[in-house]
């Protein structure tokens, strides 16, 4: 009998739960070829990049780790000078634009360059560093070709399903500079 109810919960939470991201890989792939592609290689944002990367170059793990920690202190502060200084960019307003013409498909984009530190976003990251994680690794430092696309979860903010779709930000010569992540409802593909 206790198996009988073990089965039918586990029946509930999986009719009841969105699709992990493989049932929507397709769509989010094809996402990534053509629309992410062309907000990825804007002027804007491959300018905002190299601008960064010529200017984070030389710092060190400690110097990127003292960055985000800072950035990290002040996401719950009531003063944000670090945090608002990139709100502030061009980048993040050209990629805020971005996500308020999306009708809700995109929930956020944020561009990092070639250490994994943000250059623009459309809203608040948790963190400034992004190198530690899948959505720079496995793009940036992957190669021109890549795409990552993470299990789909719920966004408690806004109450949405979404998987991020990262993909690396290319220069003219089509090599990675950078990197860019899009949070996409996936309850609107």
């Amino acid at each position: 009998m206790r198996h009988l109810f073990a089965t039918i919960a586990t029946a509930t939470v999986l009719l009841t739960t969105p699709a992990l991201a493989n049932d929507y890989t397709a769509q989010l792939t094809e996402l990534a070829k053509t629309k992410l592609q062309e907000i990825a290689h804007s002027a804007d944002v491959k300018s905002a990049i190299m601008a960064q990367n010529a200017k984070t170059t030389s710092f060190d793990q400690a110097k990127i780790d003292t960055l985000d920690k800072t950035w990290r202190a002040e996401v719950d502060a009531s003063s944000k000078p670090m945090i608002d200084k990139v709100l502030a960019n061009a980048t993040s307003a050209y990629l805020k634009k971005i996500q308020e013409q999306s009708s809700g498909l995109f929930t956020e984009i944020f561009a990092m360059d070639a250490k994994g530190l943000n250059v623009g976003q459309s809203s608040v990251t948790s963190d400034y560093w992004q190198g530690d994680e899948a959505k720079w690794q496995k793009t940036y430092s992957a190669g021109a070709n890549s795409l990552n696309i993470s299990e789909v979860e719920e966004d408690e903010s806004t109450q949405t399903f979404q998987s991020q779709v990262s993909i690396p930000v290319l220069d003219d010569a089509g090599n990675p500079i950078g990197a860019i992540t899009f949070g996409v409802n996936v309850e609107l593909l």
